[in-house]
């Protein structure tokens, strides 16, 4: 099934980048690139955050949401991860679509010009309906969390 996402090239945005693209025919997540202008890179120092432009802007469905995840290559081979992830682009935003990258690890990351940095999942979504109560129905669980369930 395909969904028609509108895209939007602003005036950073580097046309030889191309849009988000698919990789292969049945991956989930189209890449999106670092459009930061020919040239030119930025440095992430270990323990840093930043946000690195795209130059593009989204009309995503109603209904819909699109989920910035991290390239599972990028986060293999160097400190970078998406730190917010998945971060959400709601249908609503009309701005940039920007990437918060972290560098989780001990050497500086450099992104270039053109470089994939994270993919782009169209989801669709559900909104629930929020009800308070006195009281919530038990389970086996009950409130236990946070590795409660054992490791094996």
């Amino acid at each position: 099934m395909s969904v028609q996402v509108k895209i939007l090239a602003l005036p950073n945005f580097d046309k030889e980048l191309g849009l988000p693209v698919y990789q292969t025919a049945q991956a989930a997540g189209a890449d999106v690139k670092a459009s930061l202008g020919s040239g030119e890179s930025m440095v992430i120092k270990p323990g840093e955050r930043v946000l690195v432009p795209t130059g593009l802007s989204m009309e995503i469905p109603v209904g819909y949401e699109i989920q910035v995840r991290p390239r599972s290559g990028l986060s293999l081979k160097t400190g970078l991860l998406v730190v917010n992830s998945p971060g959400t682009i709601d249908a609503d935003y009309r701005g940039e679509v920007k990437v918060i990258l972290g560098n989780l690890g001990t050497k500086d990351e450099v992104i270039a010009h053109g470089d994939r940095i994270a993919q782009l999942v169209l989801a669709p979504v559900t909104q629930a309906s929020f009800m308070q109560v006195d009281a919530l129905g038990e389970t086996e669980r009950g409130s236990g969390g946070f590795g409660s369930t054992g490791k094996q």
